[in-house]
């Protein structure tokens, strides 16, 4: 068996636009060249976010999956809605959440695990104001410049 390449496709812009309350890893159900497209990196999670539909199945909407090199007719649309799997409980207790608290669930990171099956973290989350932002900011900014004085001093 050939060594697989590590996949981790990461939605940094979600960590900072959503306090993030709890995670799930999800299964995803594609078709064969979507997850050919995944294990070459060729897709991007940063414009994507989850619904529900009336079944009560969570999908992830405006996943972005470069269509495959050797497709040809076979190949999928690149934006198309994809269900996530998860256990009964869990989509229950996420319906929930999302439905009573106006919570949104926002995907992560889009991983290979060792089995070589694609996954989804996603993330059950709420919407930040502008100063929870601006506050992230000056966290962020503080931790790097006292990572440079940290470095300073060691050397």
């Amino acid at each position: 068996m050939a060594i697989q390449k590590k996949i981790n496709i990461q939605n940094k812009k979600a960590r900072f636009e959503y306090e993030i309350l709890d995670k799930y890893t999800a299964g995803i159900q594609l078709t064969g060249t979507e997850i050919k497209s995944i294990r070459q990196s060729k897709a991007r999670i940063t414009e994507s976010f989850c619904e529900f539909n009336d079944k009560g199945e969570l999908f992830i909407v405006n996943m972005y999956i470069e269509e495959y090199l050797y497709g040809h007719h076979f190949n999928h649309k690149t934006t198309s809605e994809r269900r996530l799997l998860l256990n009964k409980k869990e989509l229950r207790s996420l319906k929930k959440d999302v439905e009573a608290k106006g919570n949104t669930i926002v995907p992560l990171r889009l991983f290979l695990n060792e089995n070589g099956w694609a996954k989804l973290e996603v993330a059950l989350a709420k919407g930040k104001k502008v100063h929870d932002k601006r506050e992230t900011i000056k966290n962020r900014d503080s931790k790097r410049d006292l990572a440079r004085i940290k470095k300073t001093f060691n050397t």
